[in-house]
């Protein structure tokens, strides 16, 4: 009796570490747009809307949206300019990134890291319409994240000229500097933006998140020892609510504008007032992950083991956080931290996953992580990676009807395109179809019968993106969801969808 007891035991154990070692999520490469080589996933909604940037055949980046497998080129028009990136998008369908415009910067600065001369303006993408969000003074500006209220956190040049401002190009790439700029929350309504003063004595502040509470953070400092992204550091990581600002602390450190990242910045925080961030260290030579409650102050998350800088990026409302871990070398890894323990997230996916993962951008509600990667051929991509433990013990079953239609994505200048749901299936009898209009794009008129699987969809609202749904349903009721078809129409001459 005991040796079979032994041997369940055993057996039980080995089990367990089978378990403990299989793959807990699924990664998938989002890829890039038409022609593009490169793509960066920064933020993923809990609807699974992947925001993002990603190169195009000219090798111009240009702002998209992911969706199931579909992608939106919304750098077509943008605001005029070669590049744009797009960085949050929220539940309802409003989208933030920023656009050059056409116009040189007269202070031929490099704010948003283009390196082209051009002005660089934050921007809010609603019904498949840009719209420019307003500077305060200045020539450039450009966002953190939206809420689901619709404000908008960032950054807005105003117009004083500062000569401590750094006169040549920093280690991070950016520069010259002319201009301060300040923290600023935009919206909800059309136009509106509200300044958010910096810690008395300091000069500049950027936001870069704001929660469903509208509590914001970000960093305050001066315009000589703040670095804006990418590697974005300052004198301290504050807090913005109700009117006031908070020093978050720090880990016993200050800014250091001399090594990338050095200094102290929050980036995230969740509807449970939990920021997440990077903190200098005493001596300010290196920096770690941080996570902030009002309860315990500053906490150092530490680094994955063998590193020696890390930084929390984003935090969920169930205070799951994902950032970047980076060895001596400068090579990152991406982690999750969870119930109180950091992992590297390339440990949690399959070995034939398409990438090798580099960073974790964002995380939503559903743990589903966003990010960025390396192919196998030593291309960047942006990836999403989906929670696989929850799925691994359902049970699948196959539906007999399915909804089938083409194209599912399409940019083109004709007023009106012709959908085609014939490659739709049902093993029950004849198929009924209905196309309807998905909410986040521009509304257009579909012309349509219930018995013809083809429909017309005509662009009546003008240039932008227009997004639509195949619904099918079979003789004994049992229906099917298309993908969601991204239309974006751009006629010829079109120059801005701005309005």
């Amino acid at each position: 009796m005991k040796s079979i007891v032994t041997l369940i035991a055993a057996g039980s154990l080995l089990a367990a570490l089978a378990a403990a070692q299989s793959p807990h999520y699924t990664v998938t490469d989002i890829g890039t747009l038409p022609g593009g080589t490169f793509s960066q996933a920064a933020y993923v909604n809990n609807n699974g809307f992947v925001a993002g940037v990603s190169t195009v055949k000219d090798g111009t980046q240009h702002a998209a949206l992911w969706y199931e497998g579909l992608q939106g080129d919304i750098g077509i028009p943008g605001l005029g300019g070669p590049n744009s990136g797009m960085f949050g998008v929220n539940k309802i369908g409003q989208a933030v990134g920023q656009a050059e415009s056409s116009e040189k910067d007269p202070n031929n600065e490099n704010f948003c890291g283009y390196g082209t001369g051009l002005k660089c303006l934050p921007f809010l993408w609603q019904n498949g319409v840009v719209t420019p969000l307003p500077t305060l003074g200045g020539n450039n500006g450009t966002i953190g994240q939206i809420n689901n209220r619709g404000e908008v956190a960032g950054v807005a040049e105003n117009s004083t000229r500062d000569p401590q401002c750094p006169s040549g190009v920093g280690v991070n790439g950016l520069g010259p500097q002319v201009l301060d700029y300040e923290a600023v929350i935009w919206g909800p309504g059309p136009g509106e933006i509200r300044e958010l003063s910096p810690l008395p004595g300091d000069t500049v502040g950027y936001a870069f998140w704001i929660n469903d509470n509208g509590q914001a953070v970000g960093m305050s400092g001066s315009c000589v020892n703040t670095q804006l992204p990418p590697l974005a550091a300052g004198a301290h990581a504050v807090l913005w609510e109700n009117g006031s600002v908070t020093d978050l602390g720090n880990l016993g450190g200050t800014a250091n504008p001399a090594i990338s990242g050095v200094g102290n910045v929050a980036f995230s925080i969740n509807n449970r007032s939990q920021v997440v961030g990077t903190s200098a260290l005493a001596g300010n030579k290196t920096h770690h992950a941080f996570l902030w409650t009002w309860e315990t102050g500053m906490r150092d998350l530490g680094t994955l083991p063998g590193d020696s800088v890390s930084a929390g990026l984003a935090i969920n409302n169930r205070g799951e956080v994902v950032g970047a871990s980076v060895d001596s070398n400068g090579n990152p890894r991406p982690w999750l931290w969870k119930n109180g323990v950091m992992t590297d997230v390339n440990t949690l996916i399959p070995a034939n996953s398409p990438l090798q993962l580099l960073i974790a951008f964002g995380i939503n509600d559903g743990g589903e992580i966003a990010g960025f990667g390396v192919t196998g051929s030593g291309d960047i991509h942006g990836y999403l990676a989906t929670p696989s433990d929850e799925s691994s013990t359902s049970v699948t079953t196959t539906n007999a009807t399915n909804a089938v239609v083409t194209p599912l994505t399409l940019t083109t200048g004709q007023s009106a395109v012709v959908l085609d749901g014939s490659g739709s299936t049902s093993a029950s009898g004849s198929l009924q179809y209905l196309y309807v209009v998905v909410s986040g794009g521009l509304k257009p008129a579909l012309l349509q019968t219930p018995n013809d699987p083809k429909a017309t969809v005509d662009f009546v609202n003008g240039p932008g993106l227009y997004m639509v749904q195949l619904m099918v349903t079979d003789a004994i009721g049992d229906t099917a969801k298309s993908p969601v078809i991204m239309l974006n129409y751009q006629p010829s001459g079109a120059t801005s969808a701005a309005k």
